[in-house]
């Protein structure tokens, strides 16, 4: 997954509301939105290749996301699948700060990762690249292929969307949130990172959602948890434009 907007104990209504696009080759085998065979308990999309997922919660309160770290110069081809991390911590049964921390002795054989995990407890951060697991306050974010809110273009425009919408609606839509991450604006060149690959590929994954030669955005998911524990989880998936969702329950915050 390559953006992750979200706001924790900012709306009123909502502690948390979640808008992220997965990014991904087309020819990559994916799952939607479903709960898992082998793991019922665990409600996300799939990748068919390694098992892991980019974003997934759990009927028993656990939300886990995952954006990879764009640095061609370290990527390690041996590296364990990084998707592999979200689908651990939602199959067991580990406390989210506990388990990040039982990650950071290890994050090192990993290709870089930023990896956010949610549980009763709190909502938690943690990058391989980075310092150590922390608590989130509460805030609106931003997390793509850096660091959480590094100021890239996509971020930027994404959280300041999510503001405006957030501010404006008493009960946010998961059209409205799905609107927002449809947004194809590329970023002007004097604004792009430089992530060390072409710049021809910097402005095709410059906009919130990308569609680029063999590669783009293939799923938008919103979720939706409010202050009586009731979650509502919507998954546009592309580029067929398929729509699935999910309703359960988890403990208020």
């Amino acid at each position: 997954m390559c953006l992750i907007l979200f706001a924790y104990r900012c709306h009123p209504s909502y502690p948390l509301v979640v808008a992220a696009n997965r990014d991904e080759f087309y020819e990559r085998p994916t799952a939607p939105l479903a709960a898992w065979d082998d793991a019922p308990q665990v409600v996300a999309g799939r990748d068919l290749k390694e098992g892991g997922t980019w974003l997934g919660i759990t009927r028993t309160g656990r939300l886990a996301a995952l954006t990879n770290y764009r640095d061609p110069s370290r990527l390690m081809p041996n590296a364990p699948s990084r998707g592999r991390l979200t689908g651990d911590y939602l199959r067991g049964e580990s406390a989210a700060l506990a388990y990040l921390n039982r990650l950071a002795h290890q994050a090192s054989a990993y290709n870089g990762f930023n990896l956010l995990l949610g549980d009763a407890a709190g909502l938690f951060y943690y990058a391989n690249y980075g310092d150590a697991p922390r608590a989130l306050k509460p805030g609106l974010y931003g997390l793509s292929n850096r660091f959480l809110d590094s100021p890239w273009p996509k971020v930027r425009r994404g959280r300041a969307a999510l503001q405006r919408l957030l501010a404006e609606a008493s009960d946010p839509s998961s059209d409205d949130l799905l609107g927002l991450l449809t947004d194809r604006t590329p970023a002007p060149d004097d604004e792009l990172p430089s992530t060390g690959i072409p710049l021809e590929w910097e402005r095709w994954l410059s906009p919130l959602f990308i569609t680029a030669p063999g590669y783009g955005t293939r799923a938008s998911t919103v979720l939706l948890a409010d202050n009586l524990g009731r979650v509502r989880m919507v998954e546009a998936t592309w580029p067929d434009g398929g729509r699935r969702e999910f309703q359960t329950e988890w403990p208020t915050r």
